[in-house]
């Protein structure tokens, strides 16, 4: 008898929820990071989310995770993932990576991108176009019948040639009721069989691609996830349904990066 998978598929109902969880979650996200500016601290950044979401009757869904502290993860220049909205003051030519995941009638929104502020330089504009554009790869073979390996190799297919590297400690995930179901997302091909893609899943992927060395340190609050080598990182991530035909971008926005426009 074949094996059962795991993965959670959602039909009907529960992908119209999942659909407006969703929906809320890109809104917010896109705010948020409108509201980002040179002087503002990361923890009016991360308030400012969470007046958001009160005012949109939802809630975080990372606020008191495992002890979270925080309504959203924002994370500055070396900063991977995982950071603590604090006192840190934003600046011209940071960037800042933001990830806002929201609980609204028990469906979960999973949305992440990274915000220039001000002009940043040619190699860090590089990196943040090829990140998104390894996102958009990997959506690419969000499709049924292929397998899981085949999205997550796209990412560092598309970012290793360009000098970059792939985080390999944190990963993507599947989504719905929980935060983090399985199937577990990795940006780099995994070895061994990997699951079919079937219509109902519904996949957080998300790369994190360093500028310099994949490896990476969490620093002493126990959260925040820094590149080992200091040099910037880049986070982008959307919420994916694969369905019979197309992939579907359940947190669509616009896109913030034009890989032409820098030979990428």
């Amino acid at each position: 008898m074949a094996k059962r998978t795991k993965i959670k598929l959602k039909h009907g109902r529960e992908l119209e929820l999942m659909r407006a969880a969703c929906h809320t979650a890109s809104q917010i996200l896109q705010e948020v990071a409108a509201f980002i500016a040179p002087g503002k601290t990361t923890l009016e950044v991360d308030q400012f989310a969470g007046e958001l979401m009160k005012a949109r009757g939802c809630r975080s869904a990372f606020l008191g995770y495992r002890g979270f502290p925080a309504f959203t993860c924002i994370s500055l220049n070396e900063e991977v993932v995982h950071g603590i909205g604090n006192q840190r003051m934003i600046q011209p030519g940071d960037i800042v990576s933001l990830d806002v995941g929201i609980v609204q009638n028990g469906w979960i929104g999973d949305n992440a991108l990274t915000v220039p502020v001000g002009e940043i330089s040619l190699e860090t504009k590089r990196l943040l176009a090829a990140t998104e554009q390894s996102l958009y790869d990997a959506i690419s073979f969000a499709r049924a019948g292929l397998r899981l390996a085949d999205l997550c190799g796209a990412v560092e297919a598309h970012v290793k040639p360009l000098g970059f590297s792939v985080v390999r400690e944190f990963v993507g995930h599947g989504v719905g009721r929980d935060l983090h179901e399985e199937p577990q997302v990795p940006n780099y091909r995994p070895q061994g069989k990997t699951p079919i893609l079937e219509p109902g899943m519904t996949l957080a992927i998300e790369p994190m691609v360093n500028a310099g060395v994949a490896y990476v340190k969490i620093l002493a609050d126990g959260w925040t996830v820094v590149t080992e080598d200091r040099k910037p990182s880049a986070h982008f991530e959307h919420t994916v349904l694969i369905t019979d035909g197309e992939p579907e971008i359940l947190t669509d926005r616009p896109r913030t990066a034009l890989p032409e426009q820098l030979g990428i």
